[in-house]
């Protein structure tokens, strides 16, 4: 396999300058910005982490792809505007990644030592970039709430705010769920149940669990019991009683369990 260079990857820049042409180019292309574009970036990387779950590389090549598109599409619209063009983008992220680690480009720790100096360079970098003083200083707003929910813990562990073990944990996931059954209105409940989904992201810390990766696995379950008790039943299921789907469930389940 030849080894990829830089420039490998202006073609790509090359399409979208053309498809981004105010003469020449695709309306819908050209209509796009930032904020419009935004939710495909997310959506795909979405199915990045899709495709690594299901392990299709062939889907993953293509969904890489799609992934860095969107890169290609966000640089163009800043070339436009005057703020960066793709060379940048990619110039700042190879500079990032040897300066974070000295261990591996330079005379920095030793190679075991590597993360916890990615940590201090990173920590050091955002300070020099963002005058907030706080610990969770550029945790971004904009995050999907499970992965801020994960991050913001993660910062505030590091000064020493955090449970000291699993069991305190748990103990406040019971406090939070007797506090859902208190509420007595609906801001109330939207609160509480809050509370409770933070908690538990708390808790799949401490068991070092990723949030994100468990809950689509355990979506994934659910999707396939629920699709093979809409088969056992065929045309009935929606007229079924709560009893007999429960049982059907089961039937999955063990199914499932079995296979």
């Amino acid at each position: 396999m030849n080894k990829a260079s830089p420039a490998d990857i202006m073609p790509l820049a090359e399409v979208m300058a053309r498809l981004r042409d105010p003469d020449t180019g695709c309306p819908w292309d050209i209509e796009q910005d930032f904020a419009s574009i935004a939710p495909y970036t997310i959506e795909e990387a979405y199915e990045v982490a899709d495709a690594i779950e299901r392990a299709d590389m062939d889907a993953l090549r293509d969904e890489l792809g799609d992934l860095l598109l969107q890169v290609a599409f966000h640089s163009r619209m800043a070339e436009q505007a005057g703020h960066f063009a793709m060379q940048d983008v990619i110039d700042a992220i190879t500079q990032k990644m040897i300066r974070r680690h000295p261990h591996v480009f330079g005379d920095g720790a030793r190679r075991e030592d590597g993360h916890a100096q990615w940590e201090t360079i990173k920590a050091a970098e955002r300070a020099e970039k963002d005058p907030d003083p706080s610990a969770l200083a550029g945790v971004a707003s904009a995050l999907p709430a499970l992965l801020r929910a994960g991050k913001l813990q993660k910062r505030a562990a590091r000064t020493g705010f955090d449970w000291p073990d699993t069991v305190d944990v748990i103990d406040k996931i019971v406090e939070e769920l007797d506090e859902v059954r208190e509420a007595a209105t609906q801001e109330e409940r939207e609160e509480e149940v809050g509370d409770l989904l933070f908690a538990v992201v708390n808790l799949a810390r401490h068991l070092k669990v990723d949030p994100e990766t468990a809950l689509r696995k355990a979506n994934g379950k659910f999707d396939r019991r629920f699709r093979s008790m809409e088969d056992m039943a065929g045309e009935t299921f929606a007229g079924l009683t709560l009893d007999a789907k429960e049982a059907l469930w089961q039937r999955a389940k063990q199914q499932e369990k079995s296979a």
